[in-house]
């Protein structure tokens, strides 16, 4: 029994090893979809930065993430594509002070190549036999698309209601729609896989990214400097190469 001993100590101790990959400390960041290709870009400048730590990124719909951390999902940051489900970490008081907005976005038709349903405008995404794809209303994008519908007094009927931009972009881009409503972002970066068609009601409505770290985070200083990446120079110009506009002042 004696020679076991030292072996059973050794076990707590081993559990008790570093927060994330091989010791490292892990900064989980929970963001909009339309936010992946960009935050994948930060995180490699953040890993090599901070060399012990090990940045976790999960992207979904901005209202599937924030209902994650409502009821106890582990997030150090939280960057949403719009200020009402911002607003709902807000409210719960999950939010580790205030919100900042880091960049604006606004709708555009992607079609796939070629533009085989020949779509031209917006109100062209009505037509009888059109295979139209959108964000779910409760999601930014689909709550942006159904208020651009209604001030142009159009009244859409999609034939699916997807929980994230990139699930209708993905439809799109398969063939599976004739026409789908993402970001500008969105069509900028699938390349030549998807074709944007911009129309002029989109102005009036922008979607306004907010970033916050989470109330009871493990790590607020490496959440804070995350969020002065994403609002300095660094994460400004990437997100601008994305396409996505500047913060409003």
């Amino acid at each position: 029994m004696r020679r076991l001993l030292p072996l059973l100590l050794l076990v707590p101790l081993a559990a008790c090893g570093g927060n994330g990959d091989g010791g490292k400390e892990t900064l989980t960041v929970f963001a909009a979809a339309s936010l992946t290709q960009t935050f994948e870009e930060l995180e490699k400048q953040y890993e090599d930065d901070h060399p012990d730590v090990d940045v976790k990124l999960s992207f979904a719909g901005s209202s599937d993430l924030v209902a994650q951390i409502t009821e106890g999902a582990t997030a150090d940051v939280f960057a949403s594509a719009d200020n009402k489900n911002m607003d709902k970490l807000v409210d719960a008081d999950l939010a580790a002070g205030d919100p900042s907005e880091f960049a604006t976005n606004t709708l555009v038709i992607a079609v796939p190549p070629g533009n085989p349903a020949g779509v031209k405008t917006l109100s062209d995404l009505t037509k009888k036999d059109l295979q139209l794809v959108v964000c779910a209303p409760e999601v930014p994008c689909g709550n942006a698309a159904r208020s651009v519908a209604e001030g142009a007094g159009l009244t859409l009927k999609p034939v699916s209601e997807e929980q994230s931009v990139t699930d209708v972009l993905a439809k799109v881009e398969a063939g599976e729609a004739d026409a789908g409503l993402v970001y500008v972002t969105d069509v900028k970066g699938a390349g030549n896989k998807v074709e944007g068609i911009e129309f002029p009601e989109a102005a009036s409505v922008v979607n306004h990214y907010p970033l916050v770290a989470v109330e009871g985070s493990d790590h607020p200083d490496l959440a804070q400097e995350w969020i002065d990446l994403v609002l300095g120079a660094t994460g400004q110009q990437v997100l601008a190469d994305a396409g996505f506009g500047p913060p409003t002042p």
